[in-house]
């Protein structure tokens, strides 16, 4: 496996250089604006959105898209994202990215980043490598990297140094060392996000002002009436063996904790949801996305699956109390991202994001309330609302073009005809071959 992706060279080494213009006509505009579409063109220049309406002026050797009555949005969000690290070798870690845009997902935020992953992001924004714009953490703060609370203060000083976007904190981290570690980051004005380290707890991690909580991590925990500090239930990621003890009415003020501290969750439902699934691996093992996976991330996906289907149902209920409470938390006011956690257990870079899409309406969310968690929601998070997640002159060229009003049926978001990525089309002949190209890489 590994001397096939050395020797895949299709998506590595290439400049994907934009033209100058595109006029985008014959159809209608998702602009994010309001939960209505609207027919109109779309005009493109030099990778940022120079006019959208009607009727609009066409520059001098535009490349004309007709959208054939088709629905053009902004591009999507992966919140959490996982970059394949150089080990996987480069041509795995382009098939990630080239699957991410070719669904639509124009930004990214690595949540397990290398120092390979700073060139990288360069690299993207200079359409040296096709893939979504990138941000990314640094290597995680865990038990393993961090065994002092002098260490975490390094680590942070270290990633700040060398230009990493945020902090990523996976579970392990003890009391003092998280301490150490925020206190640091404050000073030096970098973010924190992730899990929440089970002796740190969900309360004093908001506290502290984590900026994201991943997986809902800590929530249900919360919701348990005196859990015991040393249950170890509080070091399960899942919290699945919580979820008949979990009191609803006590959602509130931890809500309200949310709100104050102005944390923004990611929820990842679909992973939690193929876990949910682990007692029919056939039917995970058979969904069409799998054929552009490598056989032994198959089957390593099934390997993380097999100790999991006797406690499918109760995993079952765990997803539709998180359904709740991520309605719950939207309706108070708490910031939502759109995020699947891909490529981890059976998520498909690209295909499970419109996944995670179907689990927000189904959590109760409307599709135009979905797409905000992936477009006008990623912008603010990041401080860029001026400069994406909407469709508005001035803003970047990072365009989706459907089939389908995604605003009337989510589902129809995942009809991708063609995508734009900081003003680089990549159109539906494109798409389609080289989508063929690592399907047949892959085939048994």
């Amino acid at each position: 496996m590994l001397r096939k992706l050395i020797a895949f060279t299709l998506l590595v080494g290439a400049t994907y250089a934009p033209a100058e213009s595109y006029v985008f006509t014959n159809g209608n505009l998702v602009t994010m604006n309001s939960p209505a579409a609207t027919a109109g063109e779309l005009v493109a220049v030099d990778g940022k959105i120079a006019a959208v309406g009607q009727n609009l002026p066409r520059p001098d050797g535009a490349v004309v898209v007709d959208m054939d009555g088709g629905y053009l949005m902004p591009g999507l969000a992966e919140m959490h994202a996982h970059v394949p690290s150089p080990s996987l070798g480069l041509a795995y870690r382009d098939e990630v990215l080239f699957l991410w845009v070719a669904w639509g997902i124009t930004t990214a935020r690595g949540m397990l980043g290398h120092p390979d992953h700073l060139a990288l992001r360069d690299d993207l924004l200079a359409h040296k490598v096709l893939g979504p714009r990138l941000f990314t953490s640094g290597p995680s703060f865990n038990s393993n990297s961090v065994r002092s609370a002098a260490r975490a203060v390094q680590m942070v000083e270290e990633q700040h140094r060398l230009g990493y976007d945020f902090l990523k904190i996976h579970p392990g981290m003890n009391r003092a060392q998280f301490d150490a570690m925020a206190a640091t980051a404050h000073r030096l004005r970098i973010a924190f996000a992730g899990h929440v380290p089970a002796d740190v707890g969900l309360t004093q991690a908001l506290s502290e002002g984590q900026l994201t909580i991943d997986h809902l991590d800590g929530f249900v925990q919360e919701l348990v009436p005196n859990l015991k500090a040393n249950d170890p239930a509080l070091n399960s990621f899942f919290a699945a063996a919580l979820v008949d003890q979990a009191d609803e009415t006590m959602a509130d003020p931890i809500i309200r904790k949310m709100l104050e501290a102005r944390a923004w969750v990611v929820p990842t439902e679909t992973l939690f949801e193929n876990f949910a699934a682990a007692d029919d691996i056939d039917e995970l093992s058979a969904r069409p996305e799998i054929i552009y996976l490598p056989q032994s991330l198959r089957d390593n996906y099934t390997r993380a699956l097999s100790g999991a289907a006797s406690s499918a149902a109760a995993t079952q209920r765990y997803v539709e109390l998180r359904k709740r409470m991520l309605k719950a938390m939207h309706d108070h006011g708490v910031g939502i991202l759109l995020g699947s956690d891909s490529p981890q257990i059976f998520n498909v870079p690209g295909f499970s994001i419109h996944r995670e899409l179907r689990a927000m309406v189904s959590a109760g969310l409307s599709p135009y309330e979905a797409l905000q968690t992936g477009t006008v929601n990623p912008a603010k998070f990041f401080e860029r609302d001026n400069e994406v997640g909407r469709l508005a002159a001035g803003l970047v060229a990072d365009l989706v073009l459907v089939a389908g009003n995604p605003l009337q049926d989510i589902s129809n978001a995942a009809n991708v005809k063609g995508v734009m990525v900081r003003g680089r089309w990549l159109d539906s002949n494109e798409r389609s071959r080289k989508l063929a190209e690592i399907a047949k890489r892959y085939a048994n």
